[in-house]
């Protein structure tokens, strides 16, 4: 109670710091950012799919790794799943990292799942999303950098940037991503009236500052009902959208056929390795947990009928011990 009652009095003064007006405060957009709808993608149904996904595709997808933290299980896990209480898993700090994912496309060049974090977050700090009293609310102090993003670039164009969510931790690199870079998110995503992105609207803006619009992903509705929708991405077959709300309005999954086999980024479907092993959907970090289950199950059915995807998770590796973020 007293840790709820301590962030619930950080997350107040943010906002009052933040410069935002009650009245803004009812508003439901999570970034004031311009938001327009994407033209590019083509419906499919998870069946097209299935038939695509384990012939070898043309793309390679690198993991990168920026930094390590640490945050509560209770937003990483539902604590209250009958697997998490056999596990006898309680509410403390759980080691996670930020990544982001680089997707080569042979012909349309390099593209970007998240962010990573950026030259800021490992040089000055205090002038970032995670610096003040934000940073204060974010635990800043358990963050340790790895990998900046724009050491990682090291000045290659960057044709888009996918983002799975529009949460601040899938944004902290944004800074060190071109301007002319195209960014693309799920339908909804900056209308997300959760109250913690309301709070933090105007660091996400600061995050979007002088980048073009949020282009929103249009999807159908699968006609085989496994996924709330599927999205050919450069309609060549070999990139796909998979629409997975729960975490936020917006998520969205990634599917890329690469040349070493089919790769999937989850995103925030499924923060950790034990969550993806057992079907336990994300806490309190999840807008809405019921949907938050459905999707992660059928991105299990998914994997479960083609074993040979690698799956790479929101914020912990399949094949690294985590390790605990501190400054």
């Amino acid at each position: 109670m007293k840790r709820r009652t301590r962030t619930l009095l950080l997350a107040a003064a943010l906002l009052c710091v933040s410069g935002a007006t009650a009245a803004l405060a009812l508003r439901s957009r999570v970034t004031t950012h311009e938001a327009r709808p994407a033209s590019l993608g083509v419906a499919r149904a998870t069946s097209e799919l299935d038939a695509l996904v384990d012939v070898q595709g043309p793309l390679t997808v690198e993991t990168v790794v920026g930094a390590d933290w640490a945050v509560a299980t209770s937003g990483l896990l539902n604590l209250d799943h009958p697997k998490a209480k056999a596990a006898g898993l309680r509410d403390e700090l759980a080691p996670i990292v930020i990544v982001f994912h680089a997707v080569q496309h042979p012909t349309r060049g390099l593209f970007l799942v998240d962010t990573g974090v950026d030259r800021a977050l490992r040089d000055d700090r205090e002038h970032t999303a995670f610096g003040g009293l934000a940073g204060r609310f974010l635990h800043a102090d358990r963050l340790l950098v790895r990998q900046d993003t724009a050491s990682w670039l090291a000045g290659r164009p960057v044709r888009g940037v996918f983002l799975t969510h529009l949460h601040l931790d899938h944004l902290t690199g944004m800074r060190d991503v071109p301007n002319d870079a195209e960014l693309f998110t799920g339908p909804g995503e900056s209308a997300e009236v959760g109250l913690v992105p309301r709070l933090l609207r105007g660091v996400t803006d600061q995050a979007l500052e002088g980048k073009g619009a949020l282009n929103e992903l249009r999807f159908a509705p699968d006609r085989d009902g496994a996924f709330a929708g599927v999205l050919d991405v450069f309609g060549d077959g070999s990139f796909f959208a998979l629409h997975v709300p729960g975490h936020t309005k917006g998520s969205t999954a990634y599917l890329a056929r690469t040349t070493r086999g089919p790769v999937l980024m989850t995103g925030d479907a499924c923060h950790t390795r034990f969550g993806w092993d057992n079907g336990v959907e994300p806490g309190s970090f999840s807008d809405d947990r019921p949907a938050s289950a459905e999707s992660l199950a059928r991105l299990r059915a998914f994997v479960e009928r083609h074993p040979r995807i690698d799956v790479r998770l929101g914020h912990q590796l399949r094949d690294e011990a985590p390790r605990v973020g501190a400054r």
